[in-house]
């Protein structure tokens, strides 16, 4: 299970048709494999600055969905009409990358 935070900046005065896209995309997200569940907070201090924590069984099952036909037609509409700024997407509870076997000689 991974759990991937996606921040947003939204341009001031389109929170609320950010928020419409966000409950559409939704809709995609659920329908693909490998998703959990997914939520949008707004952060208090700067009302245009949203994050979605988003649960997946796996990365890849999330890249998936990041190269989707459906979520580049909305990223596309957002970064022309929405977004002020370029998402940031960060994995989280990744695996640790196995460490590497001595060689049994040593």
């Amino acid at each position: 299970m991974v759990t991937v935070g996606m921040n947003y900046e939204v341009i001031e005065g389109r929170e609320g048709e950010f928020e419409k896209v966000f409950a559409k995309v939704l809709t995609v997200m659920e329908r693909m494999g490998g998703h959990h569940e997914s939520h949008l907070y707004r952060d208090v201090a700067k009302a245009n600055s949203y994050l979605i924590v988003s649960e997946w069984t796996s990365e890849q099952e999330f890249d998936a969905f990041t190269k989707s036909e459906q979520f580049r037609g909305v990223v596309d509409w957002g970064k022309e009409k929405i977004l002020a700024s370029r998402p940031k997407h960060e994995v989280y509870g990744r695996a640790p990358a196995a460490k590497p076997e001595k060689c049994p000689m040593h």
